[in-house]
């Protein structure tokens, strides 16, 4: 970890994620399996829920990151984006699968991603709940310090997918998904960012989903590539605001599952 963005080492970004991990931590547990009013974002019919445990987490690392780094720019799902024009830009989901939250299930994970120069570098994905954290760069990943790799499957015939939903899919993109459901040897829904924790620790193969907002993706990215795998949006460039996302633990299976969803 010996590289540095903008003069700081990654061993202290990273290091610096955690503790904003841990402050999460401290205000999602003492809502979670616990009774939290919950609102919804939407007025339209649908459901977006929110919560204190949502908006308290959020607050608490931005406090931190305001405190160490006031320079760098913070962009989170509760209070919106900061425009300092820092190189640095901390990306945040504080309660990510908050449907999940309040059910009461620990697929639930706060996410932490710094960006440098408009790249995620560092990414953090944390389940406090059941004590898994982890931690991804340009070269590397852990879980709970730990050092985790993809697995090899080259073959969606013999891949394990996954996506939290396949109703979030539009009309046109749901036969594209369909066909890769199809191939597929098995499938997993509804685990939010944790599935894409398994693919990186070598457990699952692929994740395919659309919709996302960059505080749902950033802190992926790295992860997912410092285990050794690849994330891309649907055509094979780097996941943006296009909100598709490819993450898989093989070179070769990603290029077969593009050569489906490409041309969506």
């Amino acid at each position: 970890m010996a590289k540095t963005y903008g003069g700081i080492t990654v061993s202290a970004l990273t290091d610096f994620a955690a503790e904003l991990a841990d402050a999460a931590a401290t205000v999602t547990l003492k809502y979670f399996k616990s009774p939290v009013s919950i609102d919804n974002k939407l007025d339209d019919g649908g459901f977006d829920p929110v919560t204190k445990a949502d908006q308290g987490a959020e607050r608490a690392i931005r406090t931190l990151i305001e405190d160490r780094y006031p320079d760098h720019d913070i962009f989170g799902e509760e209070y919106g984006r900061t425009n300092k024009g820092s190189d640095f830009e901390w990306v945040l989901d504080p309660i990510d699968g908050t449907r999940a939250f309040i059910s009461g299930l620990p697929s639930w994970g706060t996410l932490i991603a710094l960006k440098y120069q408009g790249t995620p570098v560092i990414g953090l994905i944390d389940q406090p709940y059941i004590r898994e954290r982890y931690v991804g760069w340009t070269t590397g990943a852990t879980l709970n310090g730990k050092a985790i790799q993809t697995r090899t499957c080259p073959s969606l015939a013999n891949a394990t997918l996954s996506t939290t939903d396949p109703d979030l899919f539009s009309e046109i993109e749901r036969p594209a998904f369909n066909s890769i459901l199809k191939t597929s040897k098995l499938v997993r829904y509804g685990l939010d960012c944790y599935a894409y924790a398994i693919v990186a620790a070598g457990h699952m193969d692929i994740v395919v989903e659309s919709g996302l907002e960059p505080y749902d993706m950033m802190a992926l990215i790295p992860i997912i590539r410092g285990a050794g795998g690849m994330a891309t949006n649907w055509q094979g460039s780097a996941p943006g605001d296009c909100g598709r996302l490819i993450a898989s633990g093989d070179e070769q299976l990603h290029s077969e599952v593009l050569k489906v969803l490409s041309s969506v």
